[in-house]
């Protein structure tokens, strides 16, 4: 199947940093479509030959097992195009539509790498140049607006020149192995499902920590933060991935389903409950791999007296029948003291406790999303013990063990990247993996009380609470599992 990838910000961080060495990487894996062709657009005056130099210098930048050799490169660089466009000129749409008539492809992507405010003039800009047919897909990256009003927005005028099935609303998370391998772990093994639910479950923790300031994004993330940069998509579509209930079938619209129930089933915010159960942080300076970095406020392109947060946690229940009472927490934030992404599923202990164990230990299931995918079981064993009278009097005693599944080791090379496995998806046309209109909606929906409750505590002069680079966030964070006999898994 022959097809055109117009990747809208071709220049960009995104561009060159996620989306062309996951094409790459497709395209070294034989993935690619024959008859591919992907068309770069920005604004810098470049031809054909002058932006396959630029990516080659970029790609070499990329971590090391996805660089090319100069034979790979030579061979993916052909693929490369390079269209000079205003987004805001039509007659630069309709030299892009001359610039696709030259190739008879079956399918047109549209990937708007670029700034959400950009998207509704592109779209129209778009379906006025007669670039829009049933054939032409669009991919919308995240964040999708800046509340509930701008998201409809938007959504309301892409919906205008494209059908919702024609629309792909990217969350790379969705992507990544180990979700996939939390859904096949759910619903495709018996062995799980009887223990999925507030009996066995105690309560369920959601991590994306990254040890990285802003870098170069210091004004975009500023007018950001972390509640709209992380949580309004990636935590809440992870929570729905291990709360939703069991499809009727693998198709998008039957799971996108069942994630749409979670999300209109997160408790509702009270006043008393976003002043309790919701924890803001902005982070100093202080020192990660022992290296001196910089605060919040000392990073390019961040306004003096930023009142932007760098950290959330919170807590949040899910009111039916399957959850009802079991906490779920969220925490996300920059500097923290490790990059790792994770969700862990913390068990009850057995109602009779007939031997003993440590009490740091407990039963439980991680799922580790990155820097490695894999799952690991945290059991309890028999632990051998020297002979004599104190030993006879005593229960016996358990140690904790681990069993431990790395993909990385199972699958090999057979693994696909997140971006990878979308673009493909995008191409094939399968929507089981991007974000329905709806699911956005009912996200902000959820997440607008929060930003509420900020912004009157930024009228008081109640900013986000402080903490040191390099460390796991405000103590607040900490006391807020507590007060349900809790510990993030790094205190356990």
């Amino acid at each position: 199947m022959s097809f055109d990838l117009v990747l809208f910000g071709g220049t960009g961080d995104l561009a060159w940093r996620k989306l062309l060495p996951a094409l790459l990487q497709a395209h070294r894996h034989g993935s690619l479509p024959a008859g591919a062709r992907i068309i770069g657009v920005a604004r810098d005056a470049l031809d054909d030959a002058q932006y396959r130099a630029w990516i080659g210098q970029r790609l070499a930048e990329v971590e090391h097992d996805k660089r090319p050799c100069d034979a790979e490169f030579a061979s993916f660089a052909q693929l490369l195009h390079y269209q000079r466009m205003d987004l805001s000129q039509p007659q630069d749409y309709q030299a892009l539509k001359a610039r696709l008539a030259e190739h008879s492809a079956e399918v047109v992507v549209l990937y708007l790498a670029t700034a959400p405010q950009l998207f509704t003039t592109a779209c129209e800009q778009l379906g006025a140049a007669g670039l829009v047919t049933p054939q032409t897909r669009v991919v919308l990256e995240k964040p999708l607006g800046h509340d509930l009003a701008s998201n409809r927005a938007i959504n309301a005028a892409v919906r205008r020149v494209f059908s919702e099935q024609q629309i792909f609303r990217i969350d790379h998370y969705l992507g990544k192995p180990a979700v996939q391998n939390l859904l096949a772990l759910r619903f495709g093994n018996t062995l799980f499902e009887p223990l999925w639910r507030r009996e066995t479950i105690a309560s369920m923790e959601i991590t994306i920590a990254e040890q990285l300031g802003v870098q170069r994004r210091g004004e975009f993330y500023d007018s950001t933060g972390a509640l709209r940069d992380m949580v309004q998509n990636h935590a809440l579509q992870l929570l729905c991935a291990i709360a939703m209930e069991p499809p009727i079938n693998a198709h998008a619209d039957a799971i996108r389903d069942e994630k749409l129930k979670v999300l209109r089933s997160l408790t509702p915010w009270s006043a008393a409950s976003l002043a309790q159960d919701v924890v803001r942080g902005q982070y100093g300076s202080g020192t990660l791999a022992g290296e001196r970095v910089p605060g919040y406020l000392q990073e390019p392109g961040v306004s003096p007296g930023s009142q932007t947060e760098t950290f959330v946690a919170l807590r949040t229940g899910i009111s039916n029948w399957r959850w009802a009472g079991v906490p779920f927490y969220l925490r996300t934030g920059k500097r923290l003291a490790a990059h790792e992404a994770h969700i862990a599923i913390h068990l009850r202990p057995t109602p009779h406790a007939i031997y003993r164990t440590p009490l740091s230990s407990a039963n439980r299931l991680v799922i580790h999303l990155q820097p490695r995918d894999g799952l690991a079981l945290h059991l309890f064993a028999a632990a051998s013990e020297t002979s004599g009278a104190r030993a006879l009097a005593q229960a016996p005693m358990l140690a904790p063990v681990q069993l431990d599944l790395d993909f990385e080791h199972r699958f090999g090379s057979q693994r696909v990247g997140a971006y990878e496995r979308l673009l493909l998806d995008v191409i094939a046309g399968r929507l089981n993996l991007f974000v329905r209109a709806d699911e956005q909606e009912a996200a902000w929906r959820w997440v607008e009380p929060i930003m509420q409750s900020w912004e009157e505590q930024n009228a008081r002069g109640e900013g986000p609470r402080p903490y040191a680079a390099g460390t796991w966030g405000p103590g607040a964070a900490s006391a807020l599992v507590a007060r349900d006999g809790n510990t993030w898994i790094e205190e356990c």
